[in-house]
């Protein structure tokens, strides 16, 4: 018990900012947003895969981490809503329309209002703001740039855009190369919260495709390098095998080993602490970068809350040094 208040009092003051995308980096947040006073969380997310579809501007990095913090999210499919129907993506179907990208008919409400929002001249950061006030998100949640920033995928077959490659191929062509862009901006609110930022949490999203789009983003990844009192990356790897996604095929394709430890190496000077799983003891042996080894399986809501704790601890340990 004087353990957990210690905890608690290292960080209850602390203003935190979580690097998240995907159904990891959502499960994370989720937890953070359950014992980080709301006014102190910003969930900085990915926008590199936002793409339109049937005319309507899709987000699924924010939806998914939106929909999760609201308690709506499908856990089954790991995206979009839970208790979906989905007539009006089967009539489009079957009237000849695309019916790769699945949209049910709760989620279509939330694309259909940010799109005529956008049209209207709002900022995706205001959009974001409109939608999370609607589902009662008390954390900020922003997407990385108001600006569009499309993450491509190099294949032998061509480069393809990120939903293409991830949904449509089902992930399987080989990937040569993440093509990010080079003008890529962070919108005043991102560089605001980091500029307060005491701890930065990057999230157990793919390093690669959900977590590289928003360092690539100027000025985000310099001042993570400057400003925080610690930076601390949760690993989404565990024995060998990605939780979820395409992450180990990547770094199969890129000749890395397919490792916690090489997920932290790859982070580099970027960090100054690594969490990582209990199966994988050991695993920060030869590298600088300092390394919690804790359960990160998150089952259930108590595991993501356990991890984000845990998580937060060590950062607020190694900002106090």
């Amino acid at each position: 018990m004087k353990d957990e208040l210690n905890r608690q009092s290292l960080v209850a003051n602390l203003k935190v900012v979580c690097l998240a995308g995907g159904v990891g980096g959502a499960k994370l947040a989720d937890g953070l947003a359950h014992i980080v006073p709301p006014e102190n969380l910003t969930i900085i997310v990915n926008t590199g895969d936002d793409f339109e579809h049937l005319g309507l501007t899709i987000c699924p990095d924010l939806d998914t981490v939106m929909y999760t913090l609201a308690g709506v999210a499908n856990t089954e499919t790991g995206w979009g809503r839970a208790g979906e129907s989905w007539r009006a993506v089967d009539e489009a179907a079957r009237l000849g329309g695309p019916d790769w990208f699945r949209l049910g008919d709760l989620d279509l409400a939330t694309h259909l209002v940010r799109t005529q929002m956008l049209r209207d001249g709002e900022s995706l950061t205001a959009v974001t703001r409109h939608l999370t006030h609607h589902f009662n998100i008390q954390p900020a949640l922003l997407p990385m740039s108001d600006q569009p920033a499309p993450t491509m995928i190099e294949t032998d077959d061509g480069t393809l855009p990120f939903q293409t490659w991830f949904v449509k191929e089902r992930w399987q062509p080989p990937v040569k190369q993440v093509v990010l862009p080079d003008d890529a901006r962070a919108t005043p609110a991102v560089m605001k919260a980091l500029e307060n930022a005491d701890l930065v949490i990057i999230a157990p999203s793919n390093p690669f495709v959900s977590i590289e789009p928003i360092l690539n983003v100027y000025p985000i990844r310099a001042m993570l390098m400057d400003l925080p009192q610690a930076v601390v990356a949760v690993t989404p790897i565990i024995g060998g095998q990605a939780v979820k996604g395409p992450a180990a095929k990547m770094m199969q394709e890129r000749g890395l080993s397919v490792t916690a430890g090489a997920v932290a190496a790859y982070y580099g000077d970027l960090i100054d602490g690594f969490v990582y799983d209990q199966q994988d003891e050991g695993a920060l042996d030869g590298l600088d970068a300092a390394g919690l080894c804790v359960d990160t399986w998150m089952r259930d809501q108590s595991d993501r809350i356990r991890l984000a704790q845990d998580a937060l601890a060590f950062a607020a340990e190694l900002g106090s040094r």
